[in-house]
């Protein structure tokens, strides 16, 4: 297995020219930039005495710049530590902290917002989007900050050479990121992914998914391992040119972002999926013709057609992750010929677990595993039970926090995921739900709310649900569709919850049947892959 690293030395090497990172609408740095901007960073490093080891968190909105930090970080030798800006500022300074981070590139905003005395081992604060320090502990990393680019000059008169270009061939074992799967201060968990891990990861997707140089757009959050490794790290070491958005785009934006940057590869979760659908993919199906099989077939197709003409026209695979996602768009997209797939994994796989190509993935499943797999259960293709899994794609550790590591694994050694899954006689993977919001009846049957929100999702008054156990009762609680009430009597509002109750609960088996349906005035909350916070509704 090569590492991945090396495969970006290649790229810089085999296509310099070759734009790289791009902020949409913005600047654009070639892989020749790239290869400068991280000379330059170490530069920086080496002159304040950073070592191999030591780490260096990033909290910032996506850019090319956060790319940037991250590549020079992760070349160098230093543990990166990639936070979500939308953190609260406390937890970013103690996550910072916890993680014993010397630098950290941020935007300028954040570190306002930021407590410095949180921070006591921090050296200096990095502006990722401009050209200077935020703030240094001492005039050492201001004097190097400031003759940086000099020295760079001084190094290399006639430029950097690509075809000198040399990128450290790290051991598998040794540590390259550390990701906070939440911000809480009170038990922070670490995820510890080593380079291995990283490698793995990119040379399946490069087997498996592309490895020829193409275009991306770039939507998902940077920090999450799933936009980092597979919407960013992934397609830089195999050429690609990655368009980021720099947030969590509305349908318009992306739809003008696809048309001008023309994928043939979308990778995103179920959150943006949903809002694309009901912008562009469900008026078109509202447009129905009577029921004619010929004239059917032709309307789907022609609904298709104009799907990815809409996804910019040259689109061959839609990769969907991060949450599950609804029945009734996977069916819609089956219906108009959509080449989508539904994908598996969490951070501490580094992210990827289940993945499966246009000719194998089989629609309600999340791919097949792309290591080994295991159901916990007595009868793994029929009884849900915990998937456990191993691999070289697998988090060491919890930074820190030897409790997280020990309820992690099994006595055998395989990691435990926490999900609930089935695996099929040919080896695909279903996702059943998450052991900690699985409900337990009266009754002593398994209620698992995933499959109930899935049907409240898809009825007319509901855009959004999460399902909980309140005193030993299944409870729904809607963020309403205003636009699926809009034509009722104002008199039969308050009707709305018995409505939706009673409608789902006729496709409900008796023992799974919503007792109570509370309607919220908020959308629910969600995590930055688009999961609602299950946990906050409990």
């Amino acid at each position: 297995m090569k590492a991945y690293l090396k495969k970006l030395e290649e790229q810089v090497r085999q296509h310099p020219d070759h734009p790289a990172l791009c902020d949409y609408g913005g600047a654009v740095f070639t892989y020749r930039d790239v290869a400068k901007q991280i000379e330059i960073y170490h530069i920086y490093f080496r002159s304040v005495g950073l070592r191999k080891g030591d780490k260096v968190a990033l909290c910032a909105r996506n850019s090319a710049r956060w790319a940037l930090a991250f590549l020079a970080v992760n070349t160098y030798g230093a543990v990166i530590v990639p936070l979500l800006s939308d953190f609260t500022p406390d937890n970013i300074s103690r996550l910072t902290d916890h993680s014993e981070s010397v630098l950290l590139f941020t935007d300028q905003d954040i570190w306002k917002r930021l407590d410095i005395a949180l921070m006591p081992r921090l050296r200096a604060a990095i502006n990722c989007k401009g050209d200077k320090l935020l703030w240094a502990a001492g005039k050492k990393y201001e004097s190097a900050w400031s003759h940086r680019k000099n020295q760079f000059t001084g190094l290399f008169p006639d430029g950097l050479d690509p075809q000198k270009v040399s990128y450290p061939d790290h051991q598998e074992a040794e540590l390259a990121i550390i990701n906070y799967t939440s911000g809480t201060s009170g038990d922070p968990k670490g995820v510890m992914l080593p380079f291995g891990a990283v490698s793995d990861v990119v040379e399946y997707c490069q087997r498996h998914i592309s490895d020829k140089p193409d275009t991306l757009v770039s939507m998902l959050p940077l920090a999450h391992m799933y936009g980092l490794i597979i919407e960013f790290v992934y397609p830089c070491c195999t050429g690609f040119t990655i368009h980021f958005l720099g947030k969590v785009p509305s349908p318009s934006l992306l739809a003008k972002a696809l048309q001008e940057v023309r994928p043939e590869l979308i990778i995103t979760v179920p959150l943006v999926v949903e809002k694309l659908y009901r912008a562009l993919v469900l008026p078109m199906l509202a447009s129905k013709p009577v029921k004619m099989p010929g004239i059917n077939t032709l309307f789907y197709k022609s609904v298709g057609k104009k799907t990815i003409k809409a996804l910019g026209g040259r689109v061959k695979e839609v990769i969907i992750g991060g949450a599950p996602l609804s029945w009734e768009i996977e069916s819609s997209f089956r219906q108009i010929g959509l080449p989508y797939v539904v994908g598996y994994g969490m951070t501490e796989a580094c992210p990827l677990l289940a993945y499966a190509g246009l000719d194998q993935y089989v629609p309600g499943s999340c791919g097949r595993p792309i290591h080994t797999v295991r159901i916990d259960s007595s009868d793994s293709e029929n009884i849900p039970g915990e998937i456990q899994v191993q691999g070289p794609n697998l988090t060491i550790g919890y930074y820190k926090n030897p409790e997280a590591d020990a309820a992690a694994w099994t006595t055998d050694g395989w990691f435990r995921t926490g999900d609930l899954g089935t695996l099929d006689a040919s080896g695909n993977l279903f996702i059943r739900g998450r052991i900690k919001a699985l409900i337990l009846s009266s009754t002593g049957q398994n209620i698992y709310p995933e499959e109930i929100e899935s049907l409240l999702d898809t009825h007319p008054y509901v855009k959004e649900s999460v399902v909980v156990d309140k005193g030993g009762k299944v409870v729904a609680l809607v963020f309403p569709d205003l636009e699926g009430i809009a034509s009722m009597d104002e008199r039969d509002h308050q009707e709305i919850p018995e409505i939706i109750r009673a409608q789902v609960n006729a496709k409900l088996p008796p023992y799974s049947q919503i007792a109570r349906v509370e309607v919220r005035d908020m959308p629910l909350e969600r995590t930055a892959k688009g999961s609602i916070k299950r946990h906050l509704y409990q």
